[in-house]
């Protein structure tokens, strides 16, 4: 009888306090900063509106994560994070996303202005997503040792451009079918570089941002994933870009080189996909930790390898690099 007492009290209990996993939601928000205007759009108020994901299962206490997702041209943050499924990353993870959301006034095709001098230097559009991530980790209890900014084509140039020009903010990055900071050495340039690399040396903008940090001892790793067959971001940016980056980093490979040839890699390798595809893994480390991986992806185009195949700018083929983003984040920032 007591055994039985004791079950039914037991089931009651269980279900007055059991707590289910809350589940993930969007938040909207919006945030200005007085160094966001921008040149090529100088009457445009400098604040832009952001969506903010908060995973299922969000705890009540501690700091988790956060995942700064920038968008291409011609998308919204919600195709975004659809087509990429970053919401069943967040959820998996416990990471905070954070998408920001650009203004058919500032750019008439929604792309970023990462090509705009202000932007290019930490001002412009790159202060106001700053301005973002500085809200969002107050208000969601943000580790900030353990913050990513990560996008595709204009939003992976941004990306670039907060990992630059915010080294103390923003800890990793990761860019897919996109440039380096100050690739453009004016918006008049922009498409052409596109085509065939930067027109200023990124590589000395990375060695001048590391400079100007002290002690010196920036650690902002890379991961760079691009299709080889991109022909609207040629694949030599990408190069360009880990160039950029190693000498953020102070990687010794970084000295010197074309811009347009990949660096001696530490580790290098090429992976047979399931689909005929293949992949080339190059990476470089310091003092043991990883400071930039370089995913190129054969047969793949100006799109998110392993999207939503239904929305534009997304490859349902292999290699997922949503994953590709979870492991390098848990790989960088360890």
């Amino acid at each position: 009888m007591f055994a039985r007492i004791w079950s039914r009290t037991k089931a009651a209990f269980t279900r007055w306090f059991r707590r289910e996993p809350t589940p993930g939601r969007f938040e909207s928000g919006s945030k200005f900063s007085w160094r966001g205007l921008v040149g090529t759009a100088p009457f445009v108020w400098p604040s832009r509106d952001y969506l903010v994901y908060v995973p299922k299962g969000r705890p009540l206490f501690g700091r988790v994560p956060l995942l700064v997702w920038c968008h291409g041209c011609k998308q919204t943050p919600e195709k975004f994070a659809q087509g990429t499924r970053v919401t069943e990353l967040a959820d998996r993870t416990g990471c905070v996303v954070l998408l920001p959301r650009q203004k058919d006034t500032a750019n008439p095709w929604r792309c970023w202005n990462w090509f705009e001098r202000r932007t290019q230097r930490g001002g412009g559009e790159a202060a106001i997503v700053a301005a973002q991530i500085r809200r969002v980790c107050r208000r969601y209890r943000i580790d900030g040792e353990r913050v990513l900014a990560a996008g595709i084509s204009a939003g992976g140039a941004l990306a670039a451009v907060l990992g630059v020009r915010y080294p103390r903010l923003v800890r990793a990055v990761a860019v897919h079918s996109g440039l380096a900071c100050g690739a453009a050495s004016s918006a008049l340039t922009a498409l052409s570089i596109m085509a065939r690399g930067p027109d200023q040396d990124v590589a000395a903008i990375g060695t001048q941002a590391r400079m100007g940090e002290a002690p010196h001892d920036v650690r902002v790793p890379l991961l760079a994933v691009h299709g080889a067959g991109d022909e609207i971001v040629a694949p030599r940016n990408a190069v360009a870009l880990v160039r950029q980056f190693l000498r953020l980093n102070g990687h010794p490979a970084a000295a010197g080189g074309d811009l347009t040839a990949p660096p001696p890699a530490d580790a290098e390798r090429t992976d047979a996909l399931a689909d005929g595809r293949s992949v080339l893994v190059r990476e470089w480390r310091r003092d043991g930790r990883l400071v930039a991986r370089h995913v190129e992806v054969a047969g793949l185009g100006h799109a998110w390898s392993g999207g939503d195949a239904a929305l534009p700018f997304n490859d349902a083929a292999p290699p997922d690099a949503t994953a590709l983003v979870g492991d390098f984040f848990a790989d960088a920032v360890s």
